[in-house]
């Protein structure tokens, strides 16, 4: 399944909302916080029709430019593969931690498959 431009977490805002309201999950190499997106009011462009995510690796936790871009594309791609695990009204942040590098892919894809079982146990396979 592609992770069109529209499952994007963009906006400082939206990144804000999902840490206030949501629920934070420790995955070992990473974070995840997933808070459930309110129903869109009336006036406003109509809701993204799937859910949404927005990676984080900052300096401080994950190091140089290289290793930063590297720790996002590998939760991009892991979100990318099991997004259909995720319920249609979620906003998700995946904030990475300096040993998510280190980590085998299989394992960072088994730690995000335990995190969305634990979190939405009527949508796990």
């Amino acid at each position: 399944m592609r992770f069109r431009a529209e499952s994007h977490l963009r906006r400082p805002a939206e990144f804000a909302k999902v840490r206030a309201s949501g629920r934070r999950y420790h995955c070992g190499g990473f974070v995840l916080w997933a808070a459930h997106r309110p129903a869109p009011s009336e006036g406003t462009p109509p809701a993204p029709t799937g859910p949404r995510a927005g990676f984080v690796a900052s300096k401080a936790a994950v190091g140089n430019a290289v290793a930063r871009n590297r720790a996002k594309r590998r939760l991009r791609e892991v979100f990318r593969h099991h997004q259909s695990l995720v319920p249609m009204d979620m906003d998700l942040i995946l904030q990475a931690r300096r040993s998510l590098n280190r980590l085998e892919y299989a394992e960072i894809e088994r730690k995000f498959l335990k995190a969305c079982a634990d979190l939405f146990p009527a949508r796990s396979i």
